[in-house]
C-alpha cells in the first residue's frame, strides 16, 4: 500500500517552496485596511526588537484592533543592526505598518542600538538613556496593552527589548496589560493560545511579505502558517493542559499575559485558549 500521507507532505512542500509568491516593495496590488478606531481607543504598543517582528507575533494586536476597536502602534525598538539597510528596512517597516493600518512611532532616528542586556549590564548610562526614550514614549502612548518578547526568546536584541521595556514601565510606573511573546525559543510558562482566522493570518503574511529584504534572505513569511499550527499543536498542552482534547483552530499565536502594576509585573493564574470565534475581549478579564 502506497503511504497516503505522501501526497499531503508533497503538496506541504510546494507550498514551501513556491518561486511566485509576490512580495510587495511598495502597496501596488494591496488593498491597505482602513484605521477606523476612535480617537480616544485604547492603545496597544508593540514593542518591536528587528521590523518584521511586529507582523510575526501580531496576531492578538491584529484581533484588538479589528474586533476590540484598539489602536495599534508599532513602536521600532531598532531598525536592525545592518546600517546600510536601515532606511530600506524602514521603508519596509512603513509599508507592512500601513497594510495593517497600524500607527508607527520611531524611537530614535535610526533606532536604538545595543539594545541588549550587556548595555543593560554594564553600561549604565547608555542604557539609561535607552530606558528614558520608551519612557518618553509610554507617556505619550499611554498604552492599556503593551506586546514585547519574552526574557529568554533567544536572541539578544528580544532579550534586551524586554528589559528594556520593564525598565521603562517601572520607571515610568505605567499600569497596563502586558503581553510577553515568544518566537526564537519558546516560552516555559506561557498562558495564552490566541487563534487567528483565515483573513488575519492572511494579512500577517501579506504584511511580512512588505518586509522585501528580509524574506528574500530567509522566506518565513511562507512558514508563517507551519509556525501557527504549531504553536495551536503546543499549546494545547502547554496552556490547556496536558492531555487535554486540542482545540479545533488551525493557527494560533502563544503568548504570556500578565498585567504590569505601575510597579512590577503580577503573574496572572488564568489561562486562555481563545478560539477565533471567541471574545478577544477575555484577555482583559
Amino acid at each position: 500500500m502506497a503511504n497516503p500521507y505522501l501526497a499531503l507532505v508533497e503538496a506541504h512542500a510546494t507550498l514551501l517552496q513556491k518561486t511566485d509568491a509576490p512580495l510587495f516593495a511598495n502597496l501596488d496590488g494591496l488593498t491597505p485596511a482602513t484605521d477606523t478606531a476612535a480617537a480616544d481607543a485604547p492603545v496597544v504598543a508593540i514593542f518591536a526588537p528587528h521590523p518584521d517582528d511586529e507582523c510575526i507575533i501580531g496576531a492578538l494586536p491584529l484581533r484588538l484592533q479589528r474586533e476590540a476597536g484598539h489602536r495599534v502602534v508599532n513602536v521600532a525598538v531598532t531598525q536592525g543592526s545592518n546600517v546600510p539597510r536601515k532606511a530600506e528596512r524602514w521603508a519596509e517597516l512603513k509599508n507592512a505598518c500601513d497594510y495593517l493600518a497600524w500607527g508607527l512611532r520611531e524611537t530614535i532616528p535610526g533606532g536604538l542600538e545595543a539594545v541588549t542586556c550587556k548595555t543593560r549590564d554594564g553600561d549604565a548610562a547608555a542604557w539609561a538613556a535607552k530606558v528614558d526614550v520608551i519612557v518618553g514614549i509610554l507617556e505619550e502612548l499611554k498604552p492599556a496593552v503593551v506586546v514585547c518578547p519574552n526574557d529568554n526568546d533567544g536572541h539578544a536584541a528580544h532579550i534586551g527589548t524586554h528589559f528594556l521595556v520593564m525598565d521603562a514601565l517601572k520607571k515610568a510606573k505605567h499600569a497596563c496589560l502586558v503581553v510577553q511573546s515568544e518566537f526564537w525559543r519558546a516560552m516555559a510558562t506561557p498562558n495564552a493560545l490566541i487563534g487567528s482566522n483565515s483573513t488575519d493570518t492572511a494579512d500577517l503574511i501579506a504584511a511580512l511579505a512588505c518586509h522585501v529584504g528580509e524574506v528574500q534572505r530567509n522566506p518565513y513569511h511562507l512558514r508563517l502558517t507551519s509556525w501557527m499550527a504549531d504553536n495551536v499543536r503546543r499549546g494545547a498542552e502547554v496552556v490547556g493542559g496536558a492531555g487535554v482534547a486540542a482545540p479545533t483552530f488551525s493557527f494560533g499565536t502563544i503568548y504570556r499575559i500578565d498585567r504590569f502594576d505601575g510597579l512590577q509585573l503580577v503573574a496572572s493564574e488564568k489561562k486562555y485558549v481563545l478560539a477565533e470565534s471567541d471574545d478577544i475581549r477575555a484577555v482583559f478579564a
